[in-house]
């Protein structure tokens, strides 16, 4: 039986099943219940607003905009709204901009049944949660990029970071992006050093699938981006 005093909560997920788990298991708490479901990062972004819920469990990807994109958006309008990453993702990359975008806690998916139900009781009451699963050293590197509800995800990275971090993702070499830039080969090679020792990228296959995870690169750029990386290595080749 639920109490006067339940945890109101909104579950964001485009995979119907989970919601409907995640449901079930929330409900069967006297002290939360669901109040909503969206299936990506607008609907969870409008319902939080029409639903006003204590707590906002989103997952990160989802199509028609991801948990990282609607972390700030539903802060800004929302401050007293409590959001909680729900992610498949023990990227240090995820958990730098998830906090940095005003997130309160985040958990792993293939540890819900141990954490999710912590989790939010503890933001609730106003305190952070991370997963255990994630190492404590993870949390101390992220710790420094939180600064209040609102940010986005680009706050992790300085504005050159960023520029550049968007221009590798779109396919473009270190001597190319040098060249639109205006900045020498070696100094471009500094930003991507900077930029993938903050998020922790170590491959370019993980910048492009954070590059789009945030936002920061769509779709359509994504498939001229591997276009332009085709040609790129055929001019390479010769």
């Amino acid at each position: 039986m639920m109490t006067a005093a339940a945890i109101r909560v909104l579950i964001a997920d485009d995979h119907a099943i989970l919601r409907a788990g995640l449901r079930m298991l929330i409900d069967s708490q006297q002290d939360m219940t669901v109040i909503a479901e969206a299936e990506n990062g607008e609907q969870a972004i409008r319902m939080a607003g029409t639903a006003q819920p204590d707590v906002v469990i989103l997952d990160i990807t989802m199509p028609g905009g991801g948990g990282l994109q609607a972390i700030a958006d539903i802060r800004k309008s929302n401050p007293s709204i409590r959001v909680l990453l729900l992610t498949m993702h023990e990227e240090t990359a995820y958990l730098r901009t998830a906090l940095a975008a005003g997130a309160a806690g985040y958990v792993l998916k293939k540890s819900v049944d141990a954490n999710l139900l912590a989790a939010i009781r503890a933001v609730k009451k106003g305190r952070s949660y991370v997963d255990s699963e994630l190492a404590t050293g993870l949390l101390q590197h992220a710790i420094p990029d939180l600064a209040g509800p609102g940010r986005g995800p680009n706050d992790v990275l300085s504005e050159r970071e960023l520029q550049v971090l968007k221009l590798v993702a779109e396919g473009f070499s270190s001597r190319e992006i040098a060249e639109r830039i205006f900045v020498g080969v070696k100094t471009v090679e500094t930003y991507r050093g900077r930029f993938a020792e903050k998020l922790g990228l170590k491959s370019r296959a993980d910048l492009v699938r954070y590059a789009l995870d945030a936002g920061l690169l769509s779709p359509e750029k994504f498939s001229i981006a591997k276009k332009h990386e085709k040609k790129s290595s055929k001019r390479t080749a010769k």
